[in-house]
């Protein structure tokens, strides 16, 4: 991102000597779970906002509220939690998987692997002897011969997440943020209320993944509390349309 102050005045990321770039790249890489944190976040907050937006749509008791937003709370938290485990984990199987066939394909048929390192660096402009020592140096180590075929070959990331983080990561937010837009509508029976609570959440939520991205966190939040909010809106929506139909004693 450009800049107009003076170098001096720039304030970095993170710095750059020597020391410091040693201790930030012997880090651990595995992925961090912000993604799946955001995913539960944002899904347990729309689909627990979107069952009390319904049913008071649909004119039916509180208790009704209750029975269902617990039900969404435990069995869709749980499942989302189950379903990111599974694909998380589906990424990683698949990961080890093309290694091997890396690892086998370099014992079976090394020739050809150093000539495929060839071309790939040789298409990011590299040539002649230059190009010739990068392929000496990688391949004299099985290790990054393969992590690197892995992420040029096939484009996958070498920053492995745990399917089991993964999935608490989504199933905390799922019901921690899902837990807001039940519970402040149990509290007074109001809609309005609800609606404020989620919106904060929503908009909370936006700010937050700011801190990842270029966009403000005011732009951000934003677009997360519009987004929920057009969710929230059509549910309520889709209830008030059914109420005709639905016949519940009050």
């Amino acid at each position: 991102m450009s800049s107009n102050l003076p170098a001096s005045q720039v304030r970095l990321e993170h710095n750059h000597t020597r020391e410091e770039i040693q201790a930030r790249l012997a880090q651990d890489t595995r992925g961090n779970y912000l993604r799946d944190w955001i995913y539960g976040g944002i899904d347990g907050t729309i689909t627990t906002f979107a069952i009390v937006a319904g049913i008071v749509g649909a004119d039916m008791p509180g208790t009704v509220v209750l029975v269902l937003g617990l039900a969404n709370l435990i069995a869709d938290g749980f499942a989302m939690g189950a379903g990111n485990y599974s694909g998380t984990k589906a990424e990683v199987d698949d990961y080890r998987r093309l290694l091997a066939i890396e690892r086998k394909h370099i014992a079976l048929e090394p020739s050809g692997e150093r000539e495929e390192i060839r071309q790939i660096f040789a298409l990011k402009g590299f040539s002649g002897s230059e190009l010739e020592r990068i392929v000496e140096v990688i391949s004299s180590d099985d290790d990054v011969w393969v992590r690197t075929m892995a992420v040029e070959e096939y484009g996958l990331s070498p920053a492995v997440k745990s399917p089991l983080l993964a999935a608490l990561s989504t199933s905390a937010a799922f019901v921690l943020c899902g837990l807001v837009p039940l519970v402040s509508y149990l509290l007074a029976y109001r809609l309005v209320w609800c609606v404020v609570a989620t919106g904060l959440v929503f908009f909370a939520i936006g700010a937050a993944k700011s801190r990842w991205s270029l966009a403000g966190w005011a732009r951000s939040g934003l677009e997360m509390l519009a987004i929920g909010m057009s969710a929230a809106a059509l549910s309520f929506a889709i209830g008030y349309a059914l109420r005709a139909f639905v016949n519940v004693p009050l």
